[in-house]
């Protein structure tokens, strides 16, 4: 297979929610954007000129906002079907019917991605009322429909207590793929305030508590998806994983894949290394196989500089989570917040 290249492309800003923790509407935002259609067919176009230089398959991620809310979205789906092009929708439940799911699959829609940041509670004062309980009855809907159903939490020190037992709820209604990423603070005030910030012992501790749920279900139906690159920090120390032998020690092999294999389209067509911070690099006017080659991303690949990471043994394998650190920091280069390592 060829290696894969990823787009999270924001096509609207339009959504039916306004989450606390969404960094398109936590600070403020100005008037809700939709990438025309021109702009669409342009940029999928550069997106395989791209991707055929490279010689590495696209992978779309069509989120928002709310994709489906978009007034071309089916046209759009039609578009990327008709170039055979691999696509995961990310969006909200609530317009999600069975007549509804089975056109997406027939389009081409392989997945799609909800959200469950905690139990009910918790999960509807971060996005609304009754949002949890239209997301558990998303995922028989998309299933049944022939597309994969993930379920996708952001962790804080709002919801972290809540996971364990919310893995309970997603593996009995039989979610295809569990995963979560840590929340990153979108104002100098977030990162301080003890209602975000999660200390880095915590967030061991809850690694290992949701290690032995995953040990639990490890029967069942449901995907544990190590998103978290601390992960790698965590199998090592229990010896689940090591450096395999014979790498070459100047490579990296995984870990952040900021500058490496992923783009993200904003719905007014910027490009940035990464959606969960500040890292504009380009326009998608531009093109794309040129900007990803360009200084502004190689910014982005000094792995060098990383004031923790580098005297560490797993920089070629981990290196946390470099948006999390820039939250806290403004430095893409800081020490994870949340790394426990010495």
């Amino acid at each position: 297979m060829q290696e894969y290249f990823a787009f999270q492309w924001h096509i609207t800003d339009e959504c039916d929610q306004r989450c606390k923790h969404c960094y398109l509407f936590a600070e403020g935002h100005g008037p809700l954007i939709e990438t025309p259609w021109e702009r669409l067919v342009s940029t999928l176009a550069n997106i395989e000129r791209m991707s055929a230089k490279m010689n590495r398959t696209p992978c779309l991620y069509v989120t928002g906002g709310d994709p489906i809310l978009h007034s071309r979205f089916w046209d759009f789906l039609e578009l990327i079907h008709s170039r055979d092009i691999p696509f995961t929708l990310m969006g909200n439940p609530f317009h999600l019917t069975p007549e509804i799911c089975l056109r997406m699959r027939e389009l081409g829609c392989r997945k799609y991605q909800l959200s469950l940041d905690g139990l009910r509670g918790t999960h509807d004062r971060f996005r609304k009322p009754g949002s949890f309980d239209s997301t558990l009855a998303a995922i028989p809907v998309i299933r049944e429909a022939g597309m994969h159903c993930a379920i996708m939490s952001t962790i804080s020190a709002t919801n972290i207590d809540e996971i364990p037992e919310l893995i309970d709820i997603i593996v009995q209604h039989e979610a295809d793929i569990f995963a979560f990423g840590r929340y990153c603070p979108t104002s100098d005030d977030k990162a301080r305030k003890d209602a975000w910030h999660v200390s880095p012992e915590r967030y061991r501790d809850f690694l290992d508590k949701c290690w032995q749920k995953f040990e639990q279900h490890k029967d069942c139906n449901t995907i544990f998806n190590l998103k978290d690159h601390l992960w790698t920090l965590y199998l090592y120390e229990r010896g689940q994983w090591q450096i395999p032998d014979g790498l070459d020690s100047d490579t990296i092999y995984d870990g952040c894949h900021c500058g490496d294999c992923h783009f993200t389209i904003t719905s007014e067509g910027r490009l940035m290394a990464c959606r969960r911070f500040e890292s504009y690099v380009g326009t998608a006017d531009e093109e794309l196989y040129d900007v990803f080659h360009g200084p502004r991303m190689e910014a982005y690949r000094k792995y060098e500089r990383f004031e923790k990471c580098a005297k560490c043994e797993l920089l070629r394998f981990c290196r946390g989570c470099p948006a999390v650190a820039f939250g806290y920091h403004h430095s893409f280069y800081a020490p994870d917040p949340q790394c426990w390592k010495s």
